[in-house]
């Protein structure tokens, strides 16, 4: 294996990598229940305190762990995301009148995710016809059928976790902690990543690479903090 030299200037701390963290923000945070979610990173942010978050997730993870606990330490204002059940205190805040929350179908969430990453401002879907998922939506009725247009997601910084990266930000996910986290790394105008395990240009086969280092702008390597048992 080859030396880690950083020459592409990537690799930060953790202090570093918290610097483009933002009062306002948007913040894309991957994972699902929290597989796939770093919990390092979402400590420092609640850490630094920053709050009126937009934050953009498939779930509002598990008590405790993914982002759960910078909701119900009433960081963000408004949260998109498929479910929150697992999760009682964003059920709370969000009857509370404290938590914006939008709901949207699993796969057209991972669609507007994936839409803002290729440039694509929307597209149309008949899921959620019919439910209050159709409330306030343009409608286009298109060779005799009626759909939903549904608008692409952005975010200003997307947080992910990775198995390994090089010192680019190539990425490779450790098997379904891979979740959303490709489709964020390209919708977010900078990406920061907890990666497991840093390694140099070369040592990871590039056709192992499920993320660009295109797209990767941060990378906080991996220590000793909480992870699964199974990641």
């Amino acid at each position: 294996m080859s030396e880690v030299k950083n020459k592409f200037g990537k690799i930060q701390t953790v202090e570093q990598a918290m610097e483009h963290i933002k009062d306002g923000m948007t913040i894309m945070v991957a994972g699902f229940c929290g597989v796939g979610s770093s919990y390092r990173l979402i400590q420092e942010i609640i850490k630094k305190g920053v709050k009126d978050l937009t934050l953009i997730s498939i779930d509002a993870g598990d008590p405790g762990v993914g982002p759960e606990d910078i909701i119900k330490n009433e960081q963000v204002k408004k949260l998109i995301s498929s479910h929150i059940g697992a999760t009682p205190r964003t059920g709370e805040l969000l009857n509370e009148g404290k938590l914006e929350v939008e709901f949207v179908p699993q796969g057209i969430l991972a669609e507007r995710i994936r839409a803002g990453g290729c440039g694509i401002p929307g597209f149309l879907t008949d899921v959620g016809l019919g439910t209050m998922v159709e409330e306030g939506k343009p409608k286009v009725t298109l060779n005799g059928k009626e759909y939903l247009l549904e608008t692409a997601l952005h975010a200003d910084v997307a947080i992910l976790r990775a198995e390994k990266a090089d010192e680019f930000g190539n990425l490779i996910y450790n098997k379904t902690a891979r979740g959303v986290n490709p489709l964020m790394a390209r919708a977010a105008d900078l990406t920061i990543v907890d990666a497991k395990e840093v390694v140099a240009l070369g040592d990871i086969d590039p056709e192992d690479v499920v993320t660009p280092g295109a797209f990767v702008d941060s990378i906080v390597r991996g220590g000793g903090e909480w992870t699964w048992a199974w990641e």
